[in-house]
C-alpha cells in the first residue's frame, strides 16, 4: 500500500515543480499539500474506504485548485499592468526603440493548469466504482464535468446509465447535456427514446421528452424569423401577416434579371405546412406512446395539456381537444377530473387583470356547468366536497390570486349565495354531508354574517346522522357560546348550565383523540367557575377511565392539573393529578408532567416536592419498569438532589431489572 502511495506522490513532482516556478506556491506550502495528500491516499488505500474520505479529498483539492486559479488571476493581472506602464513609458520616449518595444510573453498552460481537474477526476472515477449504487456521488460527478466543460463528459454519463438505467433522472440530465450543452438534437431525442425503452412508467421522462420537443419546434421557429421566411403556421395567428402582406404588394419585386415569377405562395405554404404536420405528428407520437405506457395516470395527460395551454403554437388545439376527449373518456368517473376541468376553464382569469366583470361571471358559470355535471353522474360526498371546496376558494380564499380577480370586478360573495346553499342543501337531500362538509355548510352562514341561522344549522345537524361528528360538536359549542355573549358581556347561570350541558353532551359521545381541542375549550370556558369546573373534571376523570391511558387522555390530564394549579395552589393540584393516578393504568406522559411539575417546585425550595416526586418516579416504575429513559431520569436526578446512597440505590435497581450494566451511563459531572 505504501509503494503504491507513494508512486501516486511521485507522479505530482512535475505539477509542484511549476506551482513553484510559476510563483504560484511556496515551498512550505507545497510541502503541506502533499502532507495532506499523503494522508488522503493511505485513507483510500485502506480495505473499506468511506465515501467522506473521497468527497474530503475531492474537496481539498477544489479549493487548492481554486487557490491556485486566484494566484494565477492575480499574477496575470500585475504583469498587464506592468506591461502597460511599460507602453505608456516607450511612447512618451521618441525613436525607434520606443516603438518597438516588445511586450512581455503570455502565461502559458502548463501541467500545473490541469493536473488539478484531472486529480480531481480521478478521485471521482474511484468513487464511482467503490459505490456503483450511489446517485449523489455519480451526480456531483456529472456536474464537475459540466462545469469544468471537460471531455469525459460522455463517458461518465454512459457509465451512469450503465449502473442505473432505470434512473429517469439520469436519462433526463443526459439527454438535456446533449441538446442544452452540446446541442445535439439528434442524439438528446435518442437518449429519450432510449431512457423511456427502459423506463416507459416514469411520468418525468415523458413529460421532458414533450418539453424538449416543444422548445425545439421553438427554436426553428425562431430561426425562421431570423431568416426572415413566413412562420405564420408557427404562430396562433397570421391574419396580421397575409394583410400586411396584401396591403403592400407593390413594395415586393422580382430578384431575377429576366423578371420571371417566384414560386408561388402556395409552394411555400404547402412547405411550412409540411413543417408543421411533422411537428405535430412529433407530439401526437409522444401522447400516445405516454397514455399507453401509463393508462391509468391522469396526472400525465393533465401535465400535457398544461403544457400546450401555455406554449404559443398553432393547430395545437388540435392536439389539446384530443386530451380533453381521452380524459372525458377514461376518467369520467373520478370526482378529481372533474374538479381539474371545472377549475381549468377559470385557470387563465387567476393570472390577468384585464378580465371584465362579464368575463369572469362567465367563465365561473362554465366551471359552474362542470360541477352540475358531474353531480348528475357521480352524486357522492367527495364530488359535493369538492364543488363546496370550490366556492370557499373562489370567494373566501386567502390566495392573493383568488382575492385580486374577485375584488377587480367587483364580485362579492352575497351574489352567489343562493347557488351555494342550493349545493350545500342537495348534498344533504342525497345523504352526502360529511362532517367536513357539515362544518363548511355551517361555516357559510358565519362568513356571511347570519349566525341565528349558523345556530340552527349546527343544532340540526348535531341532532342528526352527525350526533358523533366531534368538531361539529365543537362548532356548534363555539357558535353557542358567541350567541350568548352577543346578548350579555356576562354568561347567566341558566346560560352557563346549557352550555355546560350541550358540552357533556358533546364530550361523552365523541372520543378523548377526537374532541381534544374541545375538552379544552370546555375548561377555559368553566376554570373561573368553580362547580361547574369539578363537574367537568368528573367527566374528564370518566373519559380518561374508559379511553385507557393514551397520549391525548394524558394531555387534558395535564391540562386540568395546570389549570387547578393556577387557581387554588399545589395542594388542590397534588390532590387533582392523584385522582387521575387513581385510574387503571394511567399513562407515562402524564406521569411525566407531574414529575416535572414537583421537580420544578423541588427546585425553587419547596421541601415536600422531592418527596413526591419519588414517590411519583416509584409508581410510574410499578408500571412501565422496563423502560430505560424513566430510570435514567429518576437516577440522575437522585443524582442532583438526593445522596450517593439514594443515587446508588436506583442506579443497582436499575441494573438488576433492565439487565442492562450500560442502561444508566450519564456523561461525567451530573
Amino acid at each position: 500500500m505504501a509503494d503504491v502511495v507513494q508512486f501516486r506522490l511521485e507522479r505530482m513532482a512535475d505539477e509542484l515543480d511549476d506551482l513553484e516556478r510559476r510563483g504560484l506556491f511556496s515551498r512550505a506550502e507545497l510541502t503541506e499539500i502533499v502532507r495532506r495528500r499523503r494522508d488522503f491516499e493511505f485513507r483510500l488505500k485502506r480495505p473499506s474506504p468511506l465515501k467522506h474520505d473521497y468527497l474530503a479529498y475531492i474537496d481539498y483539492e477544489r479549493r487548492v485548485d481554486a487557490l491556485r486559479d486566484l494566484r494565477k488571476r492575480r499574477i496575470l493581472g500585475e504583469l498587464r499592468r506592468e506591461e502597460e506602464e511599460d507602453d505608456d513609458e516607450g511612447e512618451g520616449k521618441k525613436g525607434k526603440r520606443g516603438k518597438k518595444r516588445k511586450k512581455g510573453k503570455k502565461w502559458k498552460k502548463s501541467v500545473s493548469d490541469i493536473a488539478g481537474v484531472l486529480r480531481i477526476l480521478g478521485i471521482f472515477r474511484l468513487a464511482t466504482m467503490r459505490y456503483k449504487g450511489d446517485l449523489d456521488l455519480w451526480f456531483q460527478y456529472l456536474e464537475f464535468c459540466r462545469e469544468r466543460r471537460h471531455g469525459r463528459m460522455k463517458e461518465v454519463l454512459v457509465q451512469a446509465i450503465r449502473f442505473h438505467p432505470n434512473i429517469p433522472g439520469l436519462w433526463i440530465y443526459a439527454s438535456a447535456w446533449e441538446f442544452d450543452q452540446n446541442l445535439n438534437v439528434a442524439a438528446a431525442r435518442a437518449l429519450m427514446q432510449s431512457g423511456l425503452r427502459a423506463c416507459p412508467k416514469s411520468e418525468d421522462l415523458w413529460i421532458e421528452y414533450l418539453r424538449m420537443e416543444l422548445t425545439y419546434l421553438n427554436k426553428l421557429k425562431a430561426r425562421k424569423f431570423a431568416l426572415g421566411e413566413d412562420v405564420k403556421t408557427l404562430g396562433r395567428n397570421s391574419n396580421e401577416s397575409d394583410q400586411w402582406k396584401e396591403e403592400n404588394k407593390d413594395l415586393f419585386m422580382p430578384l431575377n434579371e429576366e423578371g420571371k415569377a417566384l414560386p408561388k405562395e402556395g409552394t411555400l405554404e404547402e412547405k411550412e405546412d409540411l413543417f408543421w404536420q411533422q411537428g405535430l405528428l412529433i407530439l401526437q407520437t409522444i401522447y400516445h406512446g405516454a397514455i399507453e405506457a401509463i393508462p391509468t395516470s391522469m396526472s400525465l395527460r393533465k401535465q400535457f395539456l398544461e403544457i400546450l395551454d401555455s406554449v404559443d403554437l398553432a393547430h395545437s388545439d388540435e392536439l389539446k381537444v384530443e386530451v380533453l376527449d381521452d380524459l372525458k373518456k377514461d376518467f369520467s368517473h373520478d370526482e378529481d377530473y372533474w374538479d381539474w376541468i371545472a377549475r381549468f376553464q377559470i385557470s387563465d382569469a387567476l393570472n390577468r387583470k384585464d378580465l371584465s366583470r362579464e368575463e369572469v361571471i362567465s367563465k365561473l358559470n362554465k366551471a359552474v356547468q362542470v360541477y352540475e355535471e358531474a353531480l348528475k353522474l357521480l352524486p357522492t360526498t367527495k364530488m359535493f366536497s369538492l364543488y363546496a371546496q370550490f366556492w370557499s376558494d373562489m370567494l373566501f380564499s386567502d390566495k392573493e390570486d383568488s382575492v385580486s380577480l374577485l375584488n377587480n370586478v367587483g364580485l362579492d360573495a352575497s351574489e352567489f349565495t343562493s347557488s351555494i346553499l342550493k349545493l350545500y342543501e342537495k348534498a344533504e337531500l342525497n345523504e352526502c354531508l360529511s362532517e367536513q362538509l357539515a362544518c363548511q355548510y355551517v361555516l357559510f352562514y358565519l362568513k356571511t354574517g347570519r349566525l341565528e341561522e349558523a345556530r340552527n344549522l349546527a343544532e340540526k345537524l348535531c341532532n342528526g346522522p352527525l350526533s358523533d361528528a366531534a368538531k361539529l360538536w365543537a362548532l356548534r359549542s363555539s357558535i353557542e357560546l358567541k350567541w350568548f355573549t352577543q346578548k350579555s358581556f356576562c354568561l347567566s347561570n341558566d346560560n352557563l348550565s346549557r352550555l355546560f350541558d350541550l358540552l357533556k353532551h358533546a364530550l361523552t359521545n365523541t372520543s378523548i383523540s377526537e374532541a381534544e381541542s374541545l375538552w379544552l375549550t370546555a375548561m377555559k370556558l368553566f376554570s373561573n367557575n368553580k362547580e361547574y369546573f369539578e363537574k367537568l373534571v368528573k367527566v374528564i376523570i370518566l373519559s380518561v377511565a374508559e379511553d385507557g391511558g393514551s397520549d391525548c387522555a394524558a394531555t387534558i390530564s395535564s391540562a386540568v392539573v395546570n389549570w387547578v394549579l393556577q387557581r387554588d395552589g399545589i395542594q388542590r393540584a397534588r390532590e387533582t393529578y392523584k385522582r387521575f393516578l387513581a385510574l387503571p393504568r394511567p399513562s407515562l406522559k402524564f406521569f411525566k408532567h407531574c414529575i416535572e411539575l414537583e421537580w420544578n417546585l423541588a427546585s425553587m425550595g419547596n421541601s415536600d416536592a422531592l418527596a413526591n416526586a419519588r414517590m411519583l418516579y416509584e409508581s410510574a416504575l410499578s408500571f412501565y419498569d422496563q423502560n430505560k429513559e424513566l430510570w435514567r431520569n429518576y437516577y440522575q436526578m437522585e443524582m442532583k438532589a438526593g445522596t450517593s446512597e439514594t443515587a446508588n440505590a436506583v442506579y443497582w435497581r436499575a441494573r438488576k431489572t433492565l439487565k442492562d450494566s450500560s442502561a444508566l451511563s450519564v456523561p461525567h459531572g451530573l
